[in-house]
């Protein structure tokens, strides 16, 4: 699988995410509604589900490795990691349609600790990326797809 990012791209894509890190920590106290705070939430998983599904893909062997595309595919990974979770304000679990579990807001601490053991297992991919062994990011792949997984047994609607 070839990287899909023009030259140009590419360019634009580290500043652009550079902002997005700089903006997320203010992200809390600028929603509008809960509303918004549930689809900026659920567009940045969204967003890093998609770059995850293409780098786990090349790890996992199914299709080609192609260590310049896992490379781009993990900045994107790395920059949207913490965004969504700035957008768990309180007000925005009584929105409709959000997927998230009362157990979000009515156990805090057991949810930023699966926040935060996600953020380790990223950095952890982070650094085996740039380490260009491809069996090391395929472990730590994995590793980021358990605490994605066990953060939706506990915090996520089923069947979404």
């Amino acid at each position: 699988m070839r990287s899909t990012l023009t030259s140009t791209t590419r360019h634009c894509l580290l500043p652009l995410l550079c902002l997005c890190s700089a903006l997320s920590a203010q992200a809390q106290n600028t929603f509008q509604r809960p509303g918004d705070a549930v689809e900026y939430r659920q567009a940045g998983f969204e967003l890093m589900g998609t770059h995850f599904r293409r780098l786990n893909a090349m790890a996992q062997g199914k299709v080609a490795y192609d260590a310049k595309a896992v490379e781009d595919n993990m900045a994107v990974i790395a920059a949207l990691s913490k965004l969504p979770f700035t957008a768990f304000v309180p007000g925005s679990d009584k929105v409709k349609g959000t997927e998230a579990l009362p157990e979000v807001w009515s156990q805090p601490a057991k949810f930023q600790e699966a926040a935060d053991k996600f953020q380790a297992e990223v950095g952890k991919l982070q650094a085996a990326v740039k380490g260009g062994k491809p069996e090391e990011v395929k472990v730590a792949a994995g590793a980021v797809g358990q605490s994605c997984k066990a953060c939706h047994d506990s915090f996520k609607q089923k069947g979404h």
